[in-house]
């Protein structure tokens, strides 16, 4: 049997140091919440692939849709000869993204694609250049998306110089001491000092941020960018490609506020498992690019656009945007529980939407000094016990918790037991 070690020596040697790697195992097979490591090891997943996973890995439905997909066809390139399920899953998109007035879809394969495009379609609508985007955000790892990131470590070291244009506000986040009015302070203060308004295309924002710590956006901070938007013909882009599907408890994490951007991106969860993104947008600002602008050879793949419309009915059958509010329910009860003890390390910020939950590890209770270190140690201390977790954070001291939202209460209460003994000091 070839075991995690022997394909980790072979990883080192033929794949690059760059890709880093939270676990040092290898898959062999999964099915929805539980993972099974080439050594026979069982895992419950609380990682879901960073979100990619919200109706669990392998859910029949899903591969029902594929397998009978690949029956017909594999690719034919959209671009070259159609296929019905392209149209069909931008029909049904178009009706549930909480965009105002009509509104259309094109697919493409990553979420960093979703956000180049969304991008190139702002710039051919309005004529303008400039992007604002958030400290603590992510958006990808191409030039473009790098510099829209708001994180350097490890997304830009070593990478520079970026592309021109791409400014940056503080995200609002209480504890760190920055409030909605400083973030848009901030803002009115690069339309003096970096770039006038008029010369701005898009502000992108996540609802909530994923590698930022699960920040969510205050609804005061979305009205506000709103406003300033209309004011000045900005168009407002959504990346909701870690918060859409159902994970934050409502299909689109902007639904929470009530407002509704011009663009929004989306990604991972839309085909459980299989590569495709996507921008909706308004009808009048997506027709803004020219014919042959815009597309990819593998964009809306339709092996992918079949597992994408199986699953938003996997979402509406299953309901899964109240099973997500319960689970994070579940979630944040027992960390509140865990953290009144006073035998485990100093957690604090218990956080997030719907089962989009994370929480800090701090130097002492009370404080907010980050304690990267022992957020490390809590997630190899899980996965020794059969628990996989992910951190985040512009400090790396958040751990995430993105456990499927198909989880059975049984498979979510062993996970939260092992991070209990994971947390004790």
């Amino acid at each position: 049997m070839t075991g995690n070690a022997e394909l980790q020596a072979r990883r080192e040697a033929a794949v690059p140091r760059g890709v880093g790697n939270t676990h040092q195992i290898f898959t062999a097979h999964a099915e929805n919440a539980e993972m099974w490591d080439v050594e026979g090891k069982r895992y419950v997943d609380f990682a879901g692939g960073i979100a990619v996973l919200n109706t669990g890995h392998r859910h029949p439905k899903i591969m029902a849709a594929v397998a009978e997909q690949l029956s017909h066809f594999t690719h034919t390139c959209f671009q070259v000869t159609q296929y019905e399920s392209y149209i069909a899953l931008a029909e049904k998109l178009n009706k549930l993204a909480p965009i105002d007035g009509p509104a259309k879809t094109i697919f493409f394969t990553t979420g960093a694609e979703a956000l180049e495009n969304a991008v190139k379609i702002a710039r051919a609508a309005t004529g303008r250049p400039g992007v604002i985007t958030f400290s603590g955000g992510y958006h990808g790892r191409t030039m473009l998306t790098m510099a829209m990131t708001g994180k350097v470590l490890p997304y830009k070291k070593k990478f520079g110089p970026m592309p021109g244009e791409v400014f940056h506000a503080p995200f609002p986040f209480e504890p760190l001491g920055v409030t909605v009015a400083d973030s848009i302070k901030h803002i009115e203060m690069l339309f003096r000092a970096d770039i006038e308004p008029a010369r701005v295309a898009a502000i992108a924002v996540e609802p909530v941020q994923g590698e930022g710590g699960f920040i969510q956006a205050p609804t005061e901070l979305l009205v506000a960018l709103r406003t300033l938007c209309d004011k000045h013909g900005i168009l407002l882009i959504a990346d909701e490609v870690q918060t859409g599907f159902a994970r934050t408890g409502k299909l689109f994490a902007m639904e929470h506020s009530g407002v509704k951007p011009d663009l929004m991106t989306i990604a991972k969860s839309l085909a459980g498992g299989f590569p495709l993104s996507g921008v909706i947008g308004r009808a009048e600002i997506m027709d803004a690019a020219e014919p042959g602008g815009l597309g990819g050879t593998y964009a809306g793949s339709p092996i992918a656009c079949a597992a994408a419309l199986a699953v938003l009915e996997i979402i509406e059958e299953e309901n899964l945007i109240e099973r997500a509010n319960v689970i994070g329910a579940a979630m944040t009860a027992r960390l509140h529980k865990i953290a009144q003890r006073n035998d485990v390390v100093a957690i604090d910020a218990i956080r997030g939407p719907g089962a989009m939950i994370a929480f800090d590890t701090v130097m002492s209770r009370g404080s907010h000094e980050p304690d990267p270190e022992t957020t490390k140690r809590v997630i190899a201390k899980a996965r020794e016990h059969g628990l996989i977790l992910l951190s985040c954070g512009v400090f790396a001291n958040s751990i995430r918790l993105l456990v499927p939202l198909t989880v059975s209460d049984e498979t979510l209460n062993e996970g939260l037991d092992i991070l209990e003994l994971a947390l004790a000091a």
